[in-house]
Protein backbone atom coordinates (compact mmCIF):
# COMPACT_ATOMS: atom_id res chain seq x y z
CA UNK A 1 0.00 0.00 0.00
CA UNK A 2 1.64 3.35 -1.33
CA UNK A 3 0.32 6.63 0.96
CA UNK A 4 0.48 10.32 0.17
CA UNK A 5 -0.99 13.65 1.86
CA UNK A 6 -3.66 15.79 0.04
CA UNK A 7 -3.79 18.97 0.82
CA UNK A 8 -5.80 22.65 0.49
CA UNK A 9 -5.58 25.66 0.60
CA UNK A 10 -8.19 26.78 3.35
CA UNK A 11 -9.23 29.88 5.87
CA UNK A 12 -9.29 31.86 2.92
CA UNK A 13 -11.71 34.19 4.07
CA UNK A 14 -11.71 37.85 2.40
CA UNK A 15 -13.85 40.75 3.93
CA UNK A 16 -15.22 38.21 6.30
CA UNK A 17 -16.85 35.86 3.14
CA UNK A 18 -14.60 32.13 3.07
CA UNK A 19 -13.58 31.76 -0.55
CA UNK A 20 -14.00 27.71 -0.56
CA UNK A 21 -16.41 25.27 1.70
CA UNK A 22 -13.68 24.78 4.63
CA UNK A 23 -16.23 22.32 6.38
CA UNK A 24 -16.44 20.04 3.39
CA UNK A 25 -12.75 20.13 2.41
CA UNK A 26 -11.71 19.45 6.13
CA UNK A 27 -13.57 16.41 5.90
CA UNK A 28 -11.61 14.88 2.89
CA UNK A 29 -8.03 16.08 3.31
CA UNK A 30 -5.24 15.19 5.23
CA UNK A 31 -3.12 18.34 5.58
CA UNK A 32 -4.72 22.19 5.44
CA UNK A 33 -2.53 25.08 4.52
CA UNK A 34 -4.09 27.82 6.40
CA UNK A 35 -4.07 31.21 5.12
CA UNK A 36 -2.17 33.72 7.56
CA UNK A 37 -3.44 37.57 7.20
CA UNK A 38 -1.64 38.13 3.84
CA UNK A 39 -3.51 37.58 0.77
CA UNK A 40 -6.71 36.48 3.14
CA UNK A 41 -7.35 35.06 6.36
CA UNK A 42 -7.94 36.80 9.66
CA UNK A 43 -7.60 36.43 13.45
CA UNK A 44 -11.25 34.75 13.50
CA UNK A 45 -10.87 32.37 10.48
CA UNK A 46 -7.36 31.39 11.69
CA UNK A 47 -8.74 30.56 15.06
CA UNK A 48 -11.70 28.63 13.48
CA UNK A 49 -9.41 26.98 11.27
CA UNK A 50 -7.43 25.49 14.30
CA UNK A 51 -10.29 24.19 15.76
CA UNK A 52 -11.92 22.07 12.81
CA UNK A 53 -8.15 20.96 12.41
CA UNK A 54 -8.10 19.54 16.17
CA UNK A 55 -11.94 18.15 15.30
CA UNK A 56 -10.99 16.30 12.35
CA UNK A 57 -7.41 14.87 13.31
CA UNK A 58 -6.03 17.36 9.89
CA UNK A 59 -2.78 18.71 10.17
CA UNK A 60 -2.37 22.62 9.61
CA UNK A 61 0.11 24.40 7.41
CA UNK A 62 0.71 27.81 7.55
CA UNK A 63 0.47 29.39 4.07
CA UNK A 64 2.13 33.20 4.02
CA UNK A 65 1.99 35.61 1.30
CA UNK A 66 2.49 38.42 -0.16
CA UNK A 67 0.60 41.77 1.69
CA UNK A 68 -1.47 41.62 -1.32
CA UNK A 69 -5.26 41.50 -0.19
CA UNK A 70 -6.25 43.20 -3.55
CA UNK A 71 -4.72 40.33 -5.88
CA UNK A 72 -5.42 37.42 -3.79
CA UNK A 73 -1.49 37.12 -3.35
CA UNK A 74 -1.34 35.98 -7.19
CA UNK A 75 0.95 39.28 -8.25
CA UNK A 76 4.59 39.42 -7.72
CA UNK A 77 5.72 41.89 -5.59
CA UNK A 78 9.68 43.62 -5.09
CA UNK A 79 9.87 43.31 -1.40
CA UNK A 80 13.61 43.67 -0.18
CA UNK A 81 14.64 40.34 1.58
CA UNK A 82 14.50 41.78 5.22
CA UNK A 83 11.03 43.40 4.56
CA UNK A 84 9.54 39.71 2.83
CA UNK A 85 11.19 38.38 6.16
CA UNK A 86 9.55 40.33 8.50
CA UNK A 87 6.07 40.10 6.55
CA UNK A 88 6.44 36.45 6.71
CA UNK A 89 7.40 35.87 10.07
CA UNK A 90 4.42 38.10 11.12
CA UNK A 91 2.01 35.78 9.47
CA UNK A 92 3.25 32.94 11.37
CA UNK A 93 2.94 34.53 13.98
CA UNK A 94 -0.58 35.32 13.39
CA UNK A 95 -1.20 32.07 13.23
CA UNK A 96 0.67 30.42 16.08
CA UNK A 97 -1.04 33.06 17.92
CA UNK A 98 -4.58 31.79 16.97
CA UNK A 99 -3.57 28.85 18.30
CA UNK A 100 -3.00 26.38 15.62
CA UNK A 101 -0.29 23.74 15.77
CA UNK A 102 1.83 24.70 12.89
CA UNK A 103 3.55 21.07 11.36
CA UNK A 104 4.49 23.11 7.96
CA UNK A 105 4.87 26.27 6.15
CA UNK A 106 3.69 26.54 2.42
CA UNK A 107 4.00 30.23 1.12
CA UNK A 108 0.95 30.88 -1.53
CA UNK A 109 0.84 32.12 -5.02
CA UNK A 110 3.21 34.33 -6.35
CA UNK A 111 5.26 34.37 -3.32
CA UNK A 112 5.27 30.17 -4.33
CA UNK A 113 6.75 30.61 -7.69
CA UNK A 114 9.31 33.48 -6.65
CA UNK A 115 10.81 31.77 -3.81
CA UNK A 116 11.69 28.99 -5.69
CA UNK A 117 13.12 30.38 -8.40
CA UNK A 118 14.82 33.06 -6.85
CA UNK A 119 17.95 32.47 -4.11
CA UNK A 120 17.06 35.97 -2.02
CA UNK A 121 13.41 35.42 -1.71
CA UNK A 122 14.01 31.82 -0.69
CA UNK A 123 16.51 32.49 1.81
CA UNK A 124 13.62 35.38 3.89
CA UNK A 125 11.43 32.42 3.63
CA UNK A 126 13.37 29.83 5.14
CA UNK A 127 15.04 32.55 7.59
CA UNK A 128 11.18 32.92 8.74
CA UNK A 129 10.20 29.39 9.01
CA UNK A 130 13.66 28.37 10.78
CA UNK A 131 12.59 30.96 13.32
CA UNK A 132 9.73 29.66 14.18
CA UNK A 133 11.18 26.10 14.53
CA UNK A 134 13.42 27.56 17.39
CA UNK A 135 10.80 28.66 19.07
CA UNK A 136 8.48 25.33 18.79
CA UNK A 137 11.65 23.27 19.27
CA UNK A 138 11.15 21.18 15.96
CA UNK A 139 12.17 21.68 12.67
CA UNK A 140 9.25 22.74 10.43
CA UNK A 141 9.25 21.71 6.92
CA UNK A 142 8.54 23.79 3.87
CA UNK A 143 5.95 22.39 1.61
CA UNK A 144 6.50 23.71 -2.14
CA UNK A 145 8.40 23.31 -5.52
CA UNK A 146 11.44 25.00 -6.83
CA UNK A 147 15.56 24.70 -6.92
CA UNK A 148 15.81 27.94 -4.80
CA UNK A 149 14.03 27.12 -1.44
CA UNK A 150 14.93 23.15 -1.64
CA UNK A 151 18.21 24.85 -1.66
CA UNK A 152 17.57 27.56 1.19
CA UNK A 153 15.38 24.81 3.59
CA UNK A 154 18.97 22.51 3.57
CA UNK A 155 20.84 25.73 4.13
CA UNK A 156 19.08 26.26 7.33
CA UNK A 157 18.59 22.74 7.95
CA UNK A 158 14.75 22.70 7.40
CA UNK A 159 13.16 19.56 5.87
CA UNK A 160 11.73 20.20 2.08
CA UNK A 161 8.85 18.61 1.14
CA UNK A 162 8.13 18.44 -2.78
CA UNK A 163 4.57 18.98 -3.56
CA UNK A 164 2.34 18.16 -6.90
CA UNK A 165 -0.76 19.84 -8.20
CA UNK A 166 -4.10 18.14 -9.16
CA UNK A 167 -5.93 20.94 -10.40
CA UNK A 168 -3.49 22.89 -12.27
CA UNK A 169 -1.77 22.01 -15.68
CA UNK A 170 1.88 21.20 -15.89
CA UNK A 171 4.04 22.84 -18.92
CA UNK A 172 6.88 20.00 -20.56
CA UNK A 173 9.37 21.14 -18.28
CA UNK A 174 7.71 20.59 -15.29
CA UNK A 175 6.73 24.17 -13.77
CA UNK A 176 2.90 24.84 -14.14
CA UNK A 177 1.09 26.65 -16.66
CA UNK A 178 0.69 30.14 -15.42
CA UNK A 179 -2.84 31.16 -14.43
CA UNK A 180 -4.70 32.72 -17.35
CA UNK A 181 -2.95 30.58 -19.95
CA UNK A 182 -4.98 27.88 -21.56
CA UNK A 183 -4.73 24.69 -20.09
CA UNK A 184 -4.11 26.29 -16.12
CA UNK A 185 -6.54 25.17 -14.39
CA UNK A 186 -7.61 21.27 -14.18
CA UNK A 187 -11.66 21.50 -13.47
CA UNK A 188 -12.84 17.91 -14.44
CA UNK A 189 -13.14 15.77 -10.60
CA UNK A 190 -12.44 12.37 -12.42
CA UNK A 191 -9.13 13.53 -14.48
CA UNK A 192 -8.23 15.35 -11.19
CA UNK A 193 -8.93 11.87 -9.21
CA UNK A 194 -7.04 10.10 -11.85
CA UNK A 195 -3.96 12.15 -11.38
CA UNK A 196 -3.99 11.45 -7.92
CA UNK A 197 -4.13 7.80 -8.39
CA UNK A 198 -1.22 7.82 -11.00
CA UNK A 199 1.23 10.01 -8.78
CA UNK A 200 0.88 8.32 -6.23
CA UNK A 201 1.31 5.02 -7.62
CA UNK A 202 4.04 6.24 -10.57
CA UNK A 203 5.22 9.48 -9.71
CA UNK A 204 3.94 10.81 -12.89
CA UNK A 205 2.04 13.31 -14.49
CA UNK A 206 0.83 14.31 -17.76
CA UNK A 207 1.74 17.76 -18.97
CA UNK A 208 -0.54 19.88 -21.23
CA UNK A 209 0.93 18.96 -24.20
CA UNK A 210 0.85 15.00 -23.34
CA UNK A 211 4.72 14.80 -22.09
CA UNK A 212 5.12 12.09 -19.55
CA UNK A 213 6.65 14.38 -16.14
CA UNK A 214 8.23 12.83 -13.05
CA UNK A 215 7.32 14.10 -9.99
CA UNK A 216 8.62 12.61 -6.72
CA UNK A 217 5.99 14.62 -4.26
CA UNK A 218 4.91 13.28 -0.89
CA UNK A 219 2.08 15.63 -1.31
CA UNK A 220 -0.47 16.56 -3.52
CA UNK A 221 -3.06 19.54 -3.90
CA UNK A 222 -6.56 20.61 -4.67
CA UNK A 223 -6.94 24.23 -4.30
CA UNK A 224 -9.64 25.28 -2.41
CA UNK A 225 -10.61 28.34 -4.05
CA UNK A 226 -11.89 26.44 -7.21
CA UNK A 227 -15.63 26.31 -7.84
CA UNK A 228 -15.11 22.55 -8.52
CA UNK A 229 -12.96 22.16 -5.09
CA UNK A 230 -15.06 19.80 -2.94
CA UNK A 231 -15.93 17.55 -5.55
CA UNK A 232 -12.65 17.15 -6.99
CA UNK A 233 -11.39 16.88 -3.11
CA UNK A 234 -13.91 13.75 -2.52
CA UNK A 235 -12.63 12.46 -5.83
CA UNK A 236 -9.57 12.37 -4.94
CA UNK A 237 -10.01 10.55 -1.57
CA UNK A 238 -12.14 7.84 -3.34
CA UNK A 239 -10.26 6.94 -6.03
CA UNK A 240 -7.06 7.12 -3.72
CA UNK A 241 -8.87 5.09 -1.13
CA UNK A 242 -10.36 2.37 -3.68
CA UNK A 243 -6.45 2.33 -4.98
CA UNK A 244 -5.83 1.37 -1.37
CA UNK A 245 -2.98 4.49 -1.18
CA UNK A 246 -3.37 5.64 2.10
CA UNK A 247 -3.77 9.05 2.58
CA UNK A 248 -2.14 10.78 5.73
CA UNK A 249 -0.20 14.00 6.69
CA UNK A 250 3.96 13.28 6.63
CA UNK A 251 4.39 15.80 9.35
Amino acid sequence: MGTIDVNADLGETVDGVATADDEALFAVVSSASIACGGHAGDAASMHDAALRAARTGVAIGAHPSYPDRAHFGRVAMHLEPARLHAVIADQLAALAAAGADIRYVKPHGALYHAAGADPEQAAAVAQAVAELSDRLGRAIPILAQGAALADAAQAAALPFVQEAFLDRGYLPDGTLVPRGQPGDLVHDPALVAARAVRLAQTGEVEAVDGTVITVAAASCCVHGDTPESVAMARAVRAALDAAEIAVCAPW
